[in-house]
């Protein structure tokens, strides 16, 4: 192989100097590069995703990786294939609307970002980087994937997010190591039974499509830690989901047709931490909803929820609530039972009392309640030592428990558009404390 030594001091292949010239000229015609600066060079025996929009990774007189991110690029040059040696491509967030055939050549690459361009296709080169373990490509214009993705067996993560993808290759379960697929944001209606195989998935990502319907098969994905399955038209769940017991990092339903959950839904996902079901339109919920005992976070807005199980009081690490636009007319009186319940909002609902319990939310920093029809509050709401922002607007409040007067942490009251006879004399305690009133 031919040496020189005139890149820059670097030695490196006469055939990849030729390249980075070539990508030189490029980028300083795109204006990302000025006149006669060079590429930055960086020693690494490591391939990791550059920091900068540009720069060039070397190892052993060989370049490892290439970052031209950002870059306002239109095409590559064809002398791009001569990094025979080229293990990360990074070419996202130009302005490429094809790439070579020639990438195919790359056949020591690994990982290769190509989002936020305007690709209407990948080449069928693309099965031959039979090392691929990461392809991210989104936000693109692809309408369709080629065959030859199916050759990539060795690949680990897969996202397609926000293309024009109507259908996902029926070979899908080549990927037999694949543990990350995004293909939400396409226009998706159905999905390849053979997707239901790929039994090494940890996150799937199918949001933001068309589908109607899941697989009851859905449950063969043991090792699944994230689900999304929001903003789709999905009408039911597969009873099946419910078995999905390594659900850990989020459960997304939200944006849906829904109109009801599946009784056994909750019964065995206890490591679930987050769960979305919002925007649907659901009346109730199940009682096994108090199985979920890792959750911290639960949203269920614009729904038509018109109470909650007392189960809830069993999720003793729920540190927030989203329950705002449903139709709640009462909450349970568990709802005291969980103790680090940091944030509950229960704006515009039907509310016309509080649970004295309520007071024993002691970790409470948030409450809101505005827009319900509340005409008195507990005296317990006194109790709440961590409360800092109590929203009480548009409901038709009368009087005000005096113990509001004595919340120590408080900084946000707000009691506008109520039906106060009078103002009672701790308002000005609580100003003088430095809390901000609205009246």
């Amino acid at each position: 192989m031919k040496i020189e030594h005139n890149y820059h001091g670097v030695v490196l292949p006469a055939s990849e100097i030729d390249a980075l010239r070539e990508l030189e000229r490029l980028l300083q015609q795109s204006g990302s590069l000025d006149a006669g600066q060079n590429i930055p060079l960086l020693q690494s025996e490591e391939v990791e995703r550059s920091e900068g929009n540009i720069s060039c990774t070397i190892a052993n007189n060989t370049v490892i990786a290439l970052s031209t991110r950002s870059c306002a690029l239109t095409s590559l040059p064809e002398t791009l294939s001569n990094f025979t040696n080229l293990c990360m491509l990074d070419i996202a967030h130009n302005q490429l609307a094809a790439l070579p055939e020639s990438l195919g050549n790359l056949m020591q690459l690994k990982r290769i970002y190509l989002d936020g361009n305007q690709l209407t296709s990948l080449p069928e080169s693309l099965g031959h980087l039979t090392l691929l373990e990461e392809i991210q490509a989104d936000a693109n214009q692809l309408a369709m994937l080629p065959e030859s993705i199916c050759q990539l067996t060795l690949l680990e993560i897969m996202r397609f997010y926000g293309n024009q993808l109507t259908t996902l290759p029926a070979q899908i379960s080549q990927f037999k190591r694949l543990k990350d697929i995004s293909v939400g944001g396409n226009r998706l209606t159905t999905l390849p039974d053979a997707l239901w195989g790929l039994r090494e998935l940890r996150s799937l990502n199918i949001a933001e499509n068309r589908l109607e319907a899941v697989s009851n098969s859905i449950d063969n994905l043991t090792h699944l830690e994230m689900l999304d399955l929001g903003h789709n038209k999905l009408t039911a769940l597969p009873q099946s989901l419910g078995n999905l017991t390594s659900l850990t990092t989020f459960l997304y339903l939200s944006d849906n047709q829904l109109t009801e959950l599946p009784e056994t839904l909750f019964e065995r996902l206890e490591h679930l931490r987050y769960l979305n079901i919002t925007d649907n339109q659901l009346t109730t919920l199940p009682e096994t909803i108090g199985n979920l005992t890792s959750l911290k976070e639960l949203r269920g807005y614009n729904n038509q929820l018109t109470a909650l199980p007392e189960s809830l009081g069993k999720l003793k690490h729920l540190q927030e609530i989203h329950m705002m636009n449903n139709l709640l007319m009462a909450l349970p009186e568990s709802l005291g039972e969980m103790e680090s319940l940091r944030e509950l909002h229960l704006s515009h609902n039907r509310l016309v009392a509080l649970p004295e319990s309520i007071g024993k939310l002691i970790a409470l920093t948030t409450l809101d309640l505005r827009g319900n029809r509340l005409s008195s509050l507990p005296g317990s709401l006194g109790e709440l030592n961590s409360l800092r922002h109590l929203d009480l607007r548009a409901n038709r409040l009368v009087v005000l428990p005096a113990s509001i007067g004595d919340l120590p942490k408080l900084e946000k009251l707000d009691l506008r558009w109520n039906k106060l006879s009078s103002l009672p004399a701790w308002l000005r305690r609580l100003e003088e404390r430095g809390c901000s009133i609205y009246l």
